[in-house]
């Protein structure tokens, strides 16, 4: 007998996004933005500071609002790792700057294992760090309930907006904690990207089990654009290479599957049909090239830097 789709778990995901990460070049291209981007980014921050004696507010982390997309260890060390990577260039923009961080993060065992990456960090000198177990919403409200609406110069989400329940309110709310001169980034997926059209034009393809927003750049500047707000758009090319995923009884080919469907053995429980449309959609110029003989699914993300 067949076993019935289910969801993954937290850990199954865990496993799934390791199998996403190794063979993607998501980091990568984040690592690009950083080193091509961020150091002008960072330097128009210099208006905002200037009134503060030199100090920089930070508000970084994940803002999450669901426990399968909390990030993991292995995606806190990049978190740390490309925290560090602000840190320094903002220092390097601003010597003598001391930065205030802080960080959303609703998971209690994440919470932890991002202080102890932190503390292992060596090159955060200058920084002080304010922990908030919480998911956005409660940091919202807890804000609003205070009434103490602290303001911030930079502003840090990344793939995070797929799992909020309200996006609009989301970045409105966001957006008001800005300080003068201040910038909000937004990292999302690209319309560019495979999943885009995976999204769009496959859907009924999908199994009913990811409760996460199916939206890319486009859903968040048609929001930034209703809310008035001036901002500039990114784009940068990123890879995943899906060849097992074609490989019947391959393992890391099933654990992607599961990952891209949020689906427990997707290949081994979803029936026959589903499981061809998916991959035939897959194969689909709009979603993946052929490099090599290998199949590199478009994982295109965008960057959207926006203005206070």
């Amino acid at each position: 007998m067949i076993p019935s789709m289910r969801s993954l778990t937290a850990e199954e995901y865990v496993e799934a996004f390791k199998s996403f990460l190794d063979h993607s070049t998501e980091h990568q291209c984040m690592d690009e933005f950083n080193k091509e981007q961020m150091p002008n980014i960072m330097a128009g921050l210099c208006l905002s500071m200037s009134h503060k004696a030199e100090h920089a507010s930070l508000l970084l982390g994940d803002l999450l609002a669901g426990a399968l997309a909390s990030f993991h260890h292995i995606y806190l060390l990049a978190k740390v790792v490309n925290l560090c990577l602000l840190n320094r260039i903002l220092q390097a923009v601003h010597p003598g700057v001391f930065i205030d961080n802080e960080i959303v993060e609703p998971n209690p065992q994440h919470v932890a294992a991002y202080k102890e990456l932190v503390n292992q960090a060596p090159d955060l000198q200058n920084v002080s760090f304010i922990w908030h177990q919480l998911t956005s919403l409660e940091y919202e409200q807890r804000v609003k309930e205070k009434g103490t609406h602290k303001k911030f110069d930079f502003i840090h989400m990344i793939q995070m907006l797929y799992r909020v329940e309200d996006i609009p309110n989301t970045i409105k709310f966001f957006h008001s904690c800005l300080d003068h001169h201040g910038k909000l980034l937004i990292i999302i997926l690209s319309d560019s990207s495979g999943w885009a059209s995976l999204w769009k034009k496959h859907r009924d393809c999908l199994p009913a089990t990811d409760r996460g927003h199916y939206i890319t750049c486009s859903g968040i500047t048609e929001v930034l654009q209703r809310l008035g707000v001036e901002h500039r758009v990114y784009e940068f090319p990123s890879g995943w290479d899906i060849t097992e995923c074609f490989i019947e009884g391959d393992a890391v080919g099933g654990r992607m599957m599961d990952f891209l469907t949020g689906t427990k053995n997707f290949l081994g429980t979803a029936p026959p049909a589903l499981r061809r449309r998916l991959q035939e959609a897959l194969c689909q110029p709009e979603c993946s090239s052929t490099r090599d003989g290998r199949v590199i699914f478009s994982n295109n993300l965008s960057m959207i830097v926006v203005e206070s």
